[in-house]
């Protein structure tokens, strides 16, 4: 169930985790504005497991309630240098990394970081090497599970072929598309996936289900849902996609 923004709930083995939380109400967040609010509030989200985090650094992935909700949640996944930010139940998993976490029915949900460049290919790097900052996607798998791989913000094709080449099976992929554009940035392209790109990790990832995700509820972004379907019927591969209001769940086997 995608919430709103990039803020995506996945149940999975008795287990409910979400994906970068962001609650707050619209209005400005400093050079970013949000224009839409949650779909579902925080606190009717009912007892949470695991929160991943594929960056703190900006407020359309974590933003005031956002940050509350993740702190008092079990588990935090995120970043190296976001968990050092963040304390508390953060743990900082570096691409490849693995974490196992117990599941209520006795077996393990494994959830892998895996690599995302949040802008261009070949845009300036940070001392770090980060394109615009330190970001991860995940895959989450388990016995009897669908393999789930949440993207995160990256905008690299090259980065999306290399986990299909390390962790081949991806049942289903939420994607953060929306072509996100800053002023300034890097000449002004795009810092995440745009319909066509998504649908090209589609097509290199093979799963069943794709939910798009992180394509509206900020101004930032410069391309919607119906950018999203044509990209995906452009390169016919309309069948994957699985689009639905925002707060309303959507299988990810057939």
């Amino acid at each position: 169930m995608v919430v709103g923004g990039p803020t995506t709930v996945l149940d999975l083995g008795g287990l409910r985790i979400v994906s970068d939380p962001t609650f707050d109400a619209p209005g400005p967040h400093g050079y970013l504005t949000k224009t839409a609010g949650p779909a579902v509030p925080d606190a009717e989200l009912g007892p949470v497991d695991l929160v991943l985090i594929s960056h703190d650094n900006h407020p359309d992935n974590l933003d005031g309630r956002g940050r509350s909700f993740a702190l008092a949640a079990p588990l935090v996944l995120t970043t190296r240098s976001g968990a050092g930010r963040l304390g508390g139940p953060a743990i900082g998993l570096a691409p490849w990394a693995s974490h196992a976490v117990d599941r209520p029915d006795g077996g393990s949900l494994t959830v892998t970081a895996v690599p995302a460049v949040h802008g261009p290919e070949d845009g300036e790097r940070d001392a770090d090497g980060f394109v615009n900052c330190e970001v991860i996607g995940f895959v989450l798998a388990g016995q009897d599970l669908p393999t789930v791989y949440v993207s995160g913000d990256n905008a690299s094709i090259r980065t999306v072929d290399e986990i299909s080449r390390r962790m081949p099976g991806i049942d289903a992929a939420v994607l953060h598309a929306g072509a996100a554009r800053v002023p300034g940035k890097f000449r002004d392209r795009a810092l995440s996936l745009d319909g066509i790109r998504a649908a090209a990790a589609a097509a290199i990832l093979g799963p069943v289900a794709v939910i798009p995700a992180h394509y509206d509820g900020w101004a930032h972004f410069s391309e919607g849902r119906d950018g999203i379907v044509r990209g995906f019927d452009d390169a016919g591969l309309g069948a994957q996609l699985r689009l639905a209001d925002h707060g309303t769940w959507i299988p990810l086997q057939p």
